[in-house]
């Protein structure tokens, strides 16, 4: 089960992820390449919590159990905006 509360640690551990990889690439210690594919990833992963976190609040709002939210997969996530 993945509650509110565990879902906005992992979204701020992602975010920490982002800024350690883009200080590191400004260091020069992580190539172009790597940076672009572990963004991309980290990018798809935040948009999947925070669609889940989305998805629980709409659920207690009409009185449903969030708890019954599911995680989508990042195809249907990230069509979203296609």
């Amino acid at each position: 089960m993945t509650d509110d509360k565990s879902l906005f640690h992992r979204i701020d551990e992602l975010v920490a992820e982002e800024h350690d990889l883009r200080t590191k690439h400004a260091a020069g210690t992580v190539s172009d390449e790597d940076e672009r594919t572990r963004l991309r990833a980290l990018e798809v992963e935040l948009d999947q919590c925070w669609d889940l976190l989305r998805q629980r609040r709409a659920k207690r709002e009409f009185g449903e159990d969030p708890d019954a939210a599911q995680p989508r997969s990042a195809d249907v996530v990230e069509g979203y905006l296609n």
